[in-house]
């Protein structure tokens, strides 16, 4: 892990590391350092740091490696340099076939902007564009895009960023299995394409879910289509249109008012899960929150001493699902005593969604508490929108409790946290006794 790298130096964390000894005789730098251009103090656990860092060392090992296989220096290293010093000299790289297709103008302001620097040659090739594309091979496309949207990946948790980061890998690596060698992005074919569909559709004879195929086949058009816009490559869309027909959006079912109050919230039908679980299950059941959002409560964002205890979901070290996501959620019903048990926020899952619905699912699987296969932890969250609905609540308070995004301008602070509260209390449950304490 490129963390394993990070060191301080001047007050910023840099990136530090020596040259194995398989790659000595082809990098004589015995050390390579690098700024991440991030400041200690603005992060002092060196997370975002150590995303810049996975970066730096999984584009240092691809330098390696490229070495080993035999490829130019200046090919591995020369396109990124000039375009890093494009952007220092206040220019956009442009190669140069197509800079001479622009306004004399255009190439007047390059040369004199060059000209205090005519001597370096990375400069010059970053002014006059005869860097050439690093074109990326295929086990290379995710640490490629990634590096072109690490202002995005600096957003996500750690949770977040992993779950972003397989999931893309998967999909590499099954493109890949099909492709059966690797090689240059440039080469890919219509066939290869049509192949990564034809693998999908026949695992779907297997039981394996269609989405998946397509899932697949929508990150790694995403993640072409935006190294093709940044290396301006100038390659066909492949898997345009590829998408597998029939895939629906299925949304989990919700339990019923009855089933909820009468068989989860039963005394004792938690019981057997462990505690941070059941205030997860009964916070949802009466805030709609999504699991992810209250994993990620804290101190800062639990408020139970005011007059009208609520949480905030806010982005505190990760990237919200929407905007509309930022909310204030009044607590009632079995969401008050939960959150009063948890005060201090969730450490044995903290940023681990995952690790909670798989726990809680399963629990719930082997207690009868999944009257269907369609019923999940998450089929809570819908359970409250339905009995939204049921209490006659507005779409706006529907989406202001639910942090929907409803695709419309977003004025003012939307309703008022003592409105929210009327409409939560109209639906809120019971709480068992041994939870109302």
């Amino acid at each position: 892990m490129g963390a394993d790298f990070l060191t301080k130096r001047g007050g910023v964390w840099a990136f530090q590391r020596r040259t194995p000894k398989e790659y000595a005789h082809l990098d004589p730098r015995p050390i390579y350092r690098a700024s991440t251009k991030i400041k200690v103090a603005d992060d002092r656990g060196g997370r975002k740091a150590s995303i810049v860092a996975d970066r730096l060392n999984r584009e240092l090992e691809a330098f390696w490696q490229g070495l080993a296989q035999g490829r130019p220096r200046d090919q591995l290293t020369g396109y990124t340099a000039a375009r890093q010093r494009a952007r220092q000299l206040g220019f956009d790289y442009v190669e140069h076939a197509v800079l001479m297709q622009q306004p004399r103008e255009a190439m007047l302001n390059r040369l004199e902007a060059l000209a205090p620097h005519v001597n370096d040659a990375v400069s010059r090739a970053a002014l006059l564009g005869t860097a050439k594309a690093n074109v990326p091979m295929i086990s290379e496309i995710y640490p490629t895009y990634e590096a072109e949207v690490q202002e995005y990946v600096m957003t996500l948790s750690p949770d977040q960023r992993r779950v972003f980061k397989n999931s893309r890998e998967r999909a590499v690596n099954t493109f890949l299995k099909v492709v059966k060698h690797d090689k240059p992005i440039t080469e890919i074919t219509h066939d290869d394409a049509m192949n990564f569909r034809d693998y999908h559709r026949e695992r779907i004879t297997t039981g394996v879910s269609l989405r998946t195929g397509n899932k697949q086949i929508g990150q790694l058009s995403a993640m072409l289509k935006e190294i093709n816009l940044v290396r301006r490559l100038g390659l066909p869309n492949r898997f345009s249109g590829l998408r597998i027909k029939g895939d629906v959006d299925k949304d989990p079912t919700p339990y019923s008012p009855e089933f909820i109050q009468g068989s989860i919230l039963a005394e004792g039908a938690l019981d057997g899960l462990n505690e941070e679980a059941r205030m997860v299950i009964y916070t949802i059941i009466d805030t709609g929150m999504r699991p992810s959002e209250i994993l990620n409560l804290n101190e800062k964002s639990i408020f139970l001493d005011e007059p009208i205890p609520y949480v905030r979901v806010m982005a505190d070290g990760r990237r919200l699902k929407t905007d509309h996501s930022d909310r204030l959620i009044p607590l009632v019903g079995c969401a008050l005593p939960a959150m009063r048990i948890m005060r201090k926020g969730f450490k044995r899952y903290h940023d681990k969604p995952s690790a909670f619905s798989a726990a809680a699912n399963k629990f719930l699987l082997e207690n009868g508490l999944r009257p269907t296969g369609d019923h999940t932890v998450y089929s809570f969250r819908h359970s409250f929108k339905d009995r939204l609905i049921a209490a006659e609540a507005q779409d706006s308070m529907i989406d202001a409790l639910m942090g929907h995004d409803a695709n419309r301008p977003r004025y003012g602070n939307g309703p008022s946290l003592e409105l929210r509260l009327k409409f939560s209390k109209r639906i809120a449950f019971k709480p068992p006794k041994s939870l109302a304490r």
